[in-house]
This record gives C-alpha cells, sequence and structure tokens, in this order.
C-alpha cells in the first residue's frame, strides 16, 4: 500500500508510486534524486518564498535555451555538475590524457588541413605553433589519429558567434597523425573570455561574488580508430583565471607549457603529448531509453 505523505517520510511516499515496469535504470536515477532533493529540502529549512524564487530561476533559464544557446548547460557548467559527469564517464589510467567540458562552440565537419597549417584566417593575435605526437599508453605512436582542434580569436570570440565579422572556419582544422604519431599546427595563442553572462546563470554568478571567465585554452577532439575519444582542452599556465575557471574545466595535467620564441617563424611554441586508451567497448548497467523512446 502506498504510504500517506509526511514530512519524514516523504521519500518513501514518493518513491513508492513507481510501477514495478519502470525502466530499472530510470528508477533507480529518479528514487535517488527524489531522496537528495527532499534531504536537501529538509537540510535547509527550505521557505515556500525561497523555493518559488527557484521555480522562477528554472523558467527563466528555460526561456533563455534556443538553437543558438543552451542556458541548462551553462548552470550544469557553473556548478561543476558537467565535469563532475565528465570525470565519472571517463576514468582514465594514470598517464593517459585526461578529459575536460567540451564547451559549445565546436563545429562537426571543419576542414581536414595540411600538418603544419595555419589555421588563423583573420591574421590576428600573438601566432604559436602547437606540437606533439598521438601515442598509446607504452609511447607508441598513433597513426590516423585525428586531431580536431578550435579556438577563440585574439578578441575571446569563436567564429560561429561573429559570422558576419570572421572568416569561416576561423581558428579550427582537423590534423590526421602519420606514421609518427605526430602533429603540428599554427594557431595563436588563446585568450581568455567570459561565458555568456546575460542571463539567469550570470545573475547567480554575480549575486554569488563570481566571475564568468574562463582560463585561456586551446580546444582537442582526438579520435583514433581502436581508443577512447579525448575531449580536452590545453591551458595557458600564466592565464589570471587558471585557478578559478568559472566552469571548473581546468586539471592540473592539462596546463600546458607556453614558450615564447625570440627568433622563429612563431611568436609563441607550445608542445603537447596526447596519451590515448584502448577502447575496450561500453561499460556499466543499463541505460536510459533515447530521449525520443518513451521519456519525452
Amino acid at each position: 500500500m502506498t504510504p500517506y505523505f509526511t514530512e519524514e517520510g516523504s521519500v518513501d511516499a514518493v518513491n513508492a508510486r513507481m510501477t514495478p515496469d519502470a525502466n530499472p535504470r530510470l528508477a533507480e536515477i529518479m528514487a535517488s534524486l527524489v531522496k537528495h532533493l527532499h534531504a536537501f529540502a529538509k537540510e535547509t529549512q527550505l521557505t515556500q518564498e525561497e523555493w518559488e524564487v527557484g521555480i522562477d530561476f528554472l523558467t527563466t533559464t528555460g526561456k533563455m535555451c534556443s538553437g543558438e544557446r543552451q542556458e541548462f548547460i551553462l548552470l550544469s557548467d557553473t556548478l561543476g555538475f558537467s565535469m563532475l559527469v565528465d570525470a565519472i564517464n571517463h576514468r582514465r589510467p594514470e598517464g593517459a590524457t585526461e578529459n575536460t567540458v567540451f564547451g559549445p562552440f565546436h563545429v562537426a565537419d571543419a576542414p581536414v588541413r595540411e600538418m603544419g597549417a595555419n589555421i588563423s584566417l583573420d591574421g590576428k593575435g600573438e601566432s604559436c605553433l602547437f606540437e606533439g605526437r598521438v601515442v598509446d599508453l607504452q609511447g607508441n605512436p598513433v597513426e590516423g589519429a585525428r586531431v580536431d582542434v578550435w579556438s577563440d580569436n585574439a578578441e575571446g570570440y569563436y567564429d560561429v558567434q561573429q559570422p558576419d565579422i570572421q572568416p569561416k572556419w576561423n581558428n579550427r582544422g582537423i590534423f590526421v597523425t602519420g606514421a609518427d604519431g605526430r602533429y603540428s599546427f599554427v594557431g595563436i595563442k588563446p585568450v581568455s573570455y567570459p561565458i555568456p553572462d546575460d542571463g539567469p546563470v550570470g545573475k547567480m554568478l554575480g549575486q554569488l561574488g563570481r566571475h564568468p571567465y574562463r582560463p585561456a585554452h586551446m580546444h582537442y577532439l582526438v579520435t583514433a580508430p581502436g581508443f577512447q575519444k579525448v575531449v580536452t582542452h590545453t591551458f595557458v599556465g600564466d592565464d589570471e583565471y587558471l585557478d578559478s575557471d568559472t566552469v571548473f574545466g581546468v586539471k592540473r595535467s592539462l596546463v600546458a607549457p607556453f614558450e615564447r620564441v625570440e627568433d622563429g617563424d612563431t611568436n609563441w611554441r607550445s608542445p603537447f603529448d596526447f596519451v590515448l586508451v584502448p577502447d575496450t567497448g561500453p561499460e556499466g548497467s543499463e541505460r536510459l531509453p533515447a530521449p525520443d523512446a518513451n521519456l519525452r
């Protein structure tokens, strides 16, 4: 028999409504969500007025979402939740390259460029040679790895944010490694920039005394047959926001050298090797069905 609702027994009252034919993984997630959500309200002694503010915040967040902007992802990022889910799903052995958040500005099907090509098409910023190797855990070169790269321009904007100002595919490109596993390209030394802060998430950050900035970084998506995909950044080591990234994306192992070049073709050089882990296939318990199946 389903128990009546009481403050003390609120979790049991809600979770008892789920039927045995519910998707097992969905039931597990929802039962835990109810448990922790109710514990949060009890621990903080949440007032009716405070919960109404919370409802209004979530409603406004939803209204900010569009095909070009996802305010809920921004909220997840700034609460550290995106990084936590990423960490749980990408546990790797010591020495392997660590993941970090994907970010909203990746564009599929960027042009495959010749090794060593310049991806900075607007000619702005301090030039930087990015180079290194893609290897396995034993240090063997990985041939045929696709190194997909993208960054902001010298003014802190990605090309998709300024389609009428920046050239298409500015600061983007894909490079495919040869038998030596090496990659190289010329870009710019990235600059720090703020996430969109004109919505409810930005207002939340302001009220918490937090800034909206991300430290300067180069994005990488590294894929190779037989290996786990790596979604990561390399960060500029002297950036003022390195210790306070608003989306918590910095990991110590991803802080890369940026060496000043005194007499060369670029102003900077940033060497970094990517260490891939073999892909052993899907692991873990039964997952949720696709959103268009029966969770609409």
